[in-house]
């Protein structure tokens, strides 16, 4: 094993990054029902809520994102702040009850904010692979980026996983200063970048996205590390890029790919979108779940112990949950029409925040 130095990590981690991440592969044939997702796990601090997970009984769990807090150029570093992920008594419980599928954001990529400057990319890459166990001859081993697409279930019931690497090809974001004053709903540091050259995904991305949206399948969850409908605050966001939102929405329009849901982390917050077909240009409404903090929440404290924040988002569906949380999408394959709940659970996995539809809803011209 490569990884060296330890920094100071304890021989039984050591031993828990040597057993297998989970216990079987996602299966081709297995029905998937229930997919729990969740991001930004600070791996130095306690992480009940993968109690709660696995007491969901999730046939798979998709990290998305900040599933650490990495942030550094030293690679020794990085790889003892993933074994201290590794250590956790629930992430252990959890990659043995379920597959687990990931795809990184700033944090773990290893700099907050970052894109295609970062210059350690590369390594971090590798150190990423490695941890979730990736095989070595898998595609993600020769080509760059982390990004991967998996097609479960069986026929008339598949699902589509495609998670989107949104670091390492990105862009320079564009700082700029709001008007705004506090309590009006806008917060953040960035403004939307207009010039058409920039990019979110690259080329090489962009064509292999098209390429998975043109497989069949009856579901698919689109996930982006990085909110992808949000337009009004100026955090991480693929409205900083809007020319760029613009061609995510084309895509999928112009591949006819049905049942699309997207979902994201990032912001230590969760919250249920909705878009309809006029504002997006795809012939049905699309819909994002933001799950964010596995153990880290945000907000205000009021007096009363509630936790609060004012953000404007148009495309938001019910409130905004800033307690720790995680994501599940559940499908009802039974009915001729299936159903699909979209979820944002809490820390003892009580659903808080739902959207409810038939999976004849996510088909063009669908109400």
């Amino acid at each position: 094993m490569r990884h060296s130095n330890w920094r100071g990590c304890s021989l039984a981690v050591l031993f828990v990054v040597t057993l297998p991440l989970h216990r079987t592969a996602p299966g081709a044939d297995q029905l998937f029902s229930r997919i729990a997702f969740g991001s930004c796990c600070k791996q130095d601090q306690p992480a009940p809520i993968f109690d709660a997970i696995v007491d969901s009984r999730p046939d798979l769990f998709l990290m998305i994102g900040d599933n650490i807090y990495g942030d550094t150029e030293d690679m020794d570093v990085l790889w003892a702040k993933y074994q201290l992920l590794a250590g956790q008594p629930g992430f252990q419980r959890l990659r043995q009850a379920c597959p687990i599928l990931a795809t990184w954001d700033d944090h773990d990529y290893g700099r907050n904010d970052a894109g295609r400057e970062y210059a350690r990319k590369a390594a971090s890459q590798r150190l990423f692979l490695d941890f979730f166990g990736v095989p070595k001859d898998g595609p993600r081993r020769s080509r760059l980026g982390v990004y991967s697409a998996h097609v479960l279930g069986p026929p008339g019931r598949r699902v589509q996983i495609v998670l989107l690497d949104t670091r390492y090809f990105r862009s320079p974001l564009k700082r700029g200063s709001s008007e705004a004053e506090p309590g009006e709903g806008f917060s953040g540091v960035y403004r939307p970048v207009t010039d058409p050259e920039t990019t979110m995904l690259g080329g090489e991305q962009w064509a292999w996205l098209e390429d998975q949206l043109k497989r069949p399948a009856e579901l698919r969850i689109i996930a982006s590390s990085i909110q992808v409908l949000p337009d009004e605050h100026g955090w991480e966001k693929w409205g900083n890029f809007p020319h760029e939102r613009k061609r995510l929405l084309r895509v999928i329009a112009k591949t006819d790919a049905a049942g699309v849901l997207f979902i994201s982390g990032d912001r230590h917050l969760a919250e249920q979108m909705r878009i309809e077909p006029d504002a997006s240009g795809v012939d049905y409404r699309l819909f994002e779940v933001t799950s964010s903090s596995l153990n880290r929440p945000s907000g205000r404290r009021t007096k009363a112990g509630t936790r609060f924040g004012n953000e404007l988002n148009r495309y938001r569906v019910g409130l905004t949950y800033f307690d720790i949380n995680f994501g599940m999408i559940r499908v009802d394959w039974a009915p001729a029409d299936p159903v699909v709940r979209l979820q944002v659970c809490d820390a003892k996995g009580d659903v808080v925040l739902q959207q409810r539809m038939r999976l004849s809803q996510l088909q063009p011209g669908g109400q």
